[in-house]
């Protein structure tokens, strides 16, 4: 193909804004969307009003219900929410073309498998390149051109780099790792730590408090991320300590808000259903706490925010649980 082009699967303000960086870096972007008024009307106006709304779309973005259209692409973005990526890869499977990168840009673990995000697109695609993007960045400041820097892990080198290449401009700058499951794992579970962070915003337990919790949730999310074959190194980086910074501190956050709002007295359920965007940490919370029993992994944040977040368990009695946990070593499990 003598023209670059990269396909978005998922019209969301992630997949926009990642649209908006393709064309930037000299693509072509192809965005796929169910919603057939939503298209046309970006097409027409130059804006995604229900998810990025106040962004200008460049004239090499086109939003289309054609898997076709799409899938002919020098690399394929999957922005999809993590627990639907399986039933969108399924509906477009027949159409991928040979050879063709899948880069995973959803976080999460699915939640009736515990499968990663790379073992839903190999159990629905067979053998395809895959490469996973992940790290500290809001879909709205991508969108506006601010600096980001994050990582894009793919175990063929050759394959990552390209990809690099591919997206990467001055402003958005990805680096290179070999390390897909460390990345998968450590944009997962960051996730669940930003809901229990705004749960000591919401209820106003201080920045100490706050501090603790990222430090030790950090932990725990190592110890995942180890056993399940990643390396400590990842998560010291933009996938794992970078992201957890800012989706714990950053009130663009949609998990950081819910949990806000969890600490404030506002019910689960209530949460959820005022919102059009998918909050991921709530579903991971619970794939995290089966994973975690899996692999015996103790992950007692993390499970606090699933008993919270999925089985309406006392938030106050949940934390003063944690709190009331036996002093241990600071390198040994536990909070």
């Amino acid at each position: 193909m003598s023209e670059k082009r990269i396909g978005i699967v998922g019209g969301g303000a992630w997949g926009t804004a990642l649209a908006i960086q393709a064309v930037r870096a000299g693509a072509q972007a192809h965005m796929l969307l169910r919603d057939g008024d939503l298209a046309a009307r970006m097409n027409d106006t130059r804006e995604n009003d229900l998810y990025l709304p106040g962004i200008t779309l460049p004239a090499g973005l086109t939003a289309t219900l054609s898997a076709d259209d799409v899938l002919r692409a020098d690399a394929v973005l999957l922005v999809t929410p993590a627990q639907f990526l399986r039933e969108s890869l399924t509906a477009i499977a027949d159409k991928w073309q040979p050879g063709v990168p899948a880069v995973i840009c959803a976080k999460g673990i699915e939640k009736h498998t515990g499968a990663l995000m790379e073992n839903v697109v190999r159990d629905v695609l067979g053998d395809v390149p895959v490469a996973v993007l992940s790290g500290p960045t809001f879909a709205q400041e991508v969108a506006a051109g601010l600096p980001a820097a994050l990582t894009l892990a793919c175990r063929d080198r050759e394959i990552g780099k390209n990809l690099v290449d591919q997206i990467g401009t001055s402003s958005f700058r990805p680096y290179y790792s070999s390390d897909v499951t460390g990345v998968e794992v450590a944009g997962a579970i960051k996730n669940v730590l930003a809901i229990a962070s705004g749960v000591v915003a919401g209820m106003k337990l201080g920045d100490n408090a706050r501090a603790a919790l990222i430090t030790r949730g950090l932990a725990e999310m190592s110890r995942l991320a180890i056993a399940m074959g990643g390396r400590a190194e990842t998560l010291m980086g933009l996938a794992g300590l970078g992201d957890l910074m800012l989706t714990c501190t950053g009130t663009l956050s949609r998990n950081y808000s819910f949990g806000v709002a969890l600490g404030q007295g506002q019910k689960a359920a209530d949460i959820l259903s005022s919102r059009r965007s998918v909050t991921e940490g709530v579903h991971t919370a619970a794939s995290v706490s089966a994973v975690a029993d899996k692999y015996g992994v103790e992950m007692p944040i993390c499970n606090a925010v699933n008993q919270v977040a999925n089985h309406n368990a006392p938030l106050r009695d949940t934390i003063d649980a944690l709190l009331n946990r036996p002093f241990r070593d600071e390198q040994e499990a536990g909070l």
